[in-house]
């Protein structure tokens, strides 16, 4: 057993770290002393190891909570998983510095390859070729499914903009859609599953939202609000059905209630001036708190 001091020593991570993990549950001592210290064991050293190469990824520790805390977390497929996107990511900042010492030199260099969507690209020609009767099912057609490849190809820089924006990177970006693309079937027919139940809570998030903007003078940071917001977030993850939205999603939510004009102007002519500022303060501190 070692002590939290060791553990720390060991890992490079700080003791009061390690203790703000055990308090929000991501990652706790296998026991307490008799006089109260945290205690950890090789087993919980291993869990350290894993949390740590999800960090390195730049997953939250919200979200690293949530993966090991599945029953169906499979630790060797996440190794997998993880030196693959560690790879990626060495192989990202091994042409960084290429292109850095090139700077260096005086050499001219004109990189966009963060804009590259190939390998997105490729996702969706691997899905049409392997699920043909599901692109049929969801698209209509082969050639519809085409069109909308041919879109993403002419709209590409204008995607990967969007995409780093949202996720942090093309990688994330492509690793999300190649998540979907695997349980494309499977949350489709979820979907529709719940479609009287998404209805439902579509028809809630409406009645949230107007009693958000009741009163644009209240204390956006008031329990009431803060409730109200709180619902409103799990109803928005519900009818996800679990689909990655990136990292900054709800970043872009919130810079939209603030600079958005058309964002701005739907939503203080329906709830009154300033209802959009408002929303945007209101968000804005749930997710800081």
């Amino acid at each position: 057993m070692k002590t939290v001091k060791q553990v720390a020593q060991l890992s490079g991570i700080s003791v009061r770290t390690l203790q703000y993990y055990d308090e929000i549950g991501v990652f706790k001592p296998t026991k307490l002393s008799d006089s109260g210290y945290r205690l950890y064991d090789d087993e919980a050293l291993k869990e350290l190891q894993q949390i740590l190469f999800f960090k390195e990824l730049d997953f939250q520790l919200s979200d690293i909570k949530r993966i090991m805390e599945d029953p169906k977390f499979d630790k060797m497929n996440a190794f997998k998983k993880q030196k693959e996107l560690i790879r990626a990511k060495h192989d990202r900042l091994n042409g960084l510095l290429g292109l850095l010492d090139k700077l260096e030199k005086g050499e001219t260099c004109m990189s966009f390859k963060e804009f590259d969507m190939s390998d997105y690209i490729s996702q969706l020609g691997k899905f049409r070729e392997e699920n043909t009767d599901v692109v049929i099912k969801n698209w209509g057609s082969i050639e519809a499914f085409d069109d909308f490849v041919n879109m993403v190809k002419d709209k590409e820089s204008d995607i990967a903009k969007m995409a780093i924006k949202q996720y942090g990177s093309i990688e994330k970006y492509t690793e999300a859609m190649k998540d979907n693309l695997e349980h494309f079937t499977d949350r489709m027919e979820k979907m529709k599953d719940a479609k009287e139940i998404n209805e439902a809570n579509l028809d809630r998030s409406k009645a949230l939202t107007k009693e958000l903007v009741l009163d644009l003078t209240v204390d956006v940071e008031s329990p009431k609000i803060q409730n109200i917001i709180h619902e409103l977030v799990q109803i928005s993850e519900d009818i996800t059905q679990g689909i990655d939205m990136g990292e900054n999603f709800w970043d872009m939510v919130i810079d939209g209630y603030f600079h958005e004009a058309n964002i701005i102007a739907v939503n203080d002519k329906l709830y009154g001036e300033g209802a959009s500022d408002f929303m945007g303060r209101a968000y804005k501190y749930y997710f800081k708190k």
